[in-house]
């Protein structure tokens, strides 16, 4: 087993007018910078065109029939640990993001999660659902999260000044170090216990 870890940073909206780009590539260029040992890769939703979950059961318990569904788990059991981007939907996750989580079960099992959320409240709700739901996939939720809110969001939305993110890296550099130190040490830990 390779010793050096495997991030995906995980773009979880599909929407045409998505704002996710924006702070997964400054998260993932900050990535690179505090943790050049640890090899990130983005992960975009758009290429998996996941059908709504309609498996016989979890492939915990069956193996999945879909081959979207196969080509999925393939790819999240490529990692050891996940980094999630999101927004908040009515005070919960993406939809498409439910829906890729419930794709997979035994990929995810025994991994760090994180979270980069924006949103009015800078997605904490939904980053709150995102690890419950983590738990129940046998995953390890982080404490530190990224936060976008407030004026914050509105300086880097296009419904406001559609300013860059180094605009706001200031304010959210330390959360974003904070992360990225715990799914380093927790990402360690887990893939040792998992060798």
């Amino acid at each position: 087993m390779s010793q050096a870890l495997k991030i995906a940073v995980i773009l979880s909206s599909t929407r045409p007018t998505r704002l996710a780009d924006k702070p997964a590539t400054w998260f993932l260029d900050f990535a690179k910078a505090q943790h050049p040992e640890i090899a990130f890769e983005l992960v975009d939703l758009r290429d998996y065109d996941l059908p709504f979950f309609d498996e016989v059961a979890s492939n915990a318990w069956a193996p999945s029939q879909s081959a979207e569904a196969v080509k999925w788990q393939k790819k999240v059991g490529e990692f050891d640990g996940y980094i999630f981007v999101t927004a908040e939907y009515n005070h919960s996750i993406t939809g498409v993001l439910k829906n890729a989580l419930d794709q997979a079960y035994v990929e995810w099992g025994k991994k760090p999660m994180g979270a980069v959320g924006y949103g009015g409240l800078g997605a904490g709700r939904a980053i709150e659902h995102l690890r419950a739901i983590a738990v129940e996939l046998q995953m390890v939720p982080v404490r530190n999260a990224v936060h976008i809110g407030g004026g914050d969001f509105m300086a880097i939305s296009p419904m406001g000044q559609n300013a860059e993110m180094s605009t706001i890296a200031p304010h959210i550099e330390g959360s974003a170090k904070a992360l990225l130190d715990d799914i380093a040490w927790w990402g360690a830990a887990t893939k040792a216990a998992r060798g």
